[in-house]
């Protein structure tokens, strides 16, 4: 009996092993960043089309969430406003993105930087990010996620970073 009752326990417990989570990967991780960072971004009204016109986080090149930034937006509202991803491949229009991502395989993000208006809140990949005029840059610091802040961009996009946003954030340029 006590030999059936452990057969029993490891098979329950190997049964829930893929259900067991995994540790994050750094693109989960930096997918829940880009949530979070719209509950702590102030856009200007003419960001929006409308009243109920939805955040689009816009994913400039290729996807390197693998879908699970999409995931986790579903669903999701902030401020009253739905939240939805798109890929795109040029500069969008205005009215288009709240959120622009640059994936760190792109070579020129400049060009994309360049082509934007004022009430976009553009995210990258590596120091030089903001370098080129982003104004949210992922770093990886002891194999963790951080990030940094072009706090001078931001505002000449006319977006009001939250001062607990600024807080959390490895380092602020003005």
């Amino acid at each position: 009996m006590r030999t059936s009752a452990l057969l029993v326990m490891f098979l329950l417990a190997r049964s829930m092993l893929p259900q067991m989570r995994a540790p994050a990967s750094e693109y989960q991780v930096k997918a829940a960043f880009l949530l979070n960072f719209t509950k702590f971004i102030e856009w200007p009204p003419r960001a929006f089309d409308d009243a109920k016109a939805p955040i689009a986080i816009c994913l400039f090149g290729d996807d390197p969430f693998d879908g699970a930034l999409n995931q986790l937006v579903e669903g999701e509202v902030v401020n009253g406003r739905k939240l939805v991803v798109q890929k795109i491949r040029h500069a969008p229009a205005a009215k288009t993105c709240q959120v622009v991502f640059v994936n760190k395989a792109e070579k020129e993000p400049s060009k994309i930087l360049g082509g934007l208006g004022p009430g976009v809140l553009t995210v990258g990949e590596g120091e030089g990010f903001l370098r080129d005029g982003g104004m949210i840059a992922f770093v990886l610091e002891n194999h963790r996620v951080r990030f940094d802040i072009n706090q001078g961009a931001a505002s000449n996009a006319e977006l009001s970073l939250s001062s607990r946003l600024l807080s959390v954030a490895k380092t602020v340029a003005k």
